[in-house]
């Protein structure tokens, strides 16, 4: 059973109600998990230029974290550009969507016209039981939603893995934390 899974990376927060201060994408990486066998593959790869200046863009919190330069999401694509080839490989996995922290990801994309047929658990939601994470504040109860760097630590603990915050390499490590669930029984 294939399944895709889901990476953006922003200039900031989606915001419904003032799309002019609303966050844009800059990446898009998607890959396909095998639930069967753990097998992953690259499939989508983007950068996203979504129209603002080289000054704004370096106010960011994605490139004042060196995560992303200005100039390379300047020399990226237009979002219209590529949003068929990303439809339609959506369309044709059958089985379903999934992304870490799915409601982020999902309400972004669905935001710029991206529809998904059928959506999966949220790896990260299924993850904070199993991490058991401390929150910051015990005012509330339960455990902290894991990072995925957090979570990728949890499930394979020899791993140096730091999290790069680019959408296909993200997608590709998140994968494995979906078939590290998917094995445990809790991502089915």
């Amino acid at each position: 059973m294939k399944i895709l899974i889901v990476d953006i990376e922003t200039t900031g927060f989606l915001s419904k109600k003032n799309p002019e201060k609303s966050g844009k994408i800059v990446e898009i990486g998607v890959v396909r998990l095998n639930l069967k066998n753990g097998k992953k593959k690259i499939l989508f790869d983007y950068i996203v230029n979504p129209g603002l200046t080289k000054n704004q863009l370096s106010k960011t919190w994605i490139c004042k974290n060196g995560y992303m330069e200005p100039d390379d999401i300047l020399a990226g694509h237009s979002f219209l550009s590529l949003a068929e080839e990303l439809q339609e490989i959506i369309n044709q996995h059958k089985n379903g969507a999934t992304a870490f922290n799915r409601k982020f990801d999902v309400d972004f994309l669905e935001a710029y016209g991206i529809t998904f047929p059928k959506l999966l658990p949220c790896p990260m939601l299924l993850s904070t039981p199993i991490c058991k994470l401390p929150k910051a504040n015990s005012y509330y109860p339960g455990y902290k939603w894991p990072k995925v760097e957090e979570a990728y630590k949890h499930f394979f603990p020899e791993s140096e893995y730091v999290e790069l915050h680019r959408g296909a390499d993200d997608a590709f490590h998140e994968a494995d934390i979906v078939y590290a669930l998917h094995k445990l029984n809790k991502f089915l």
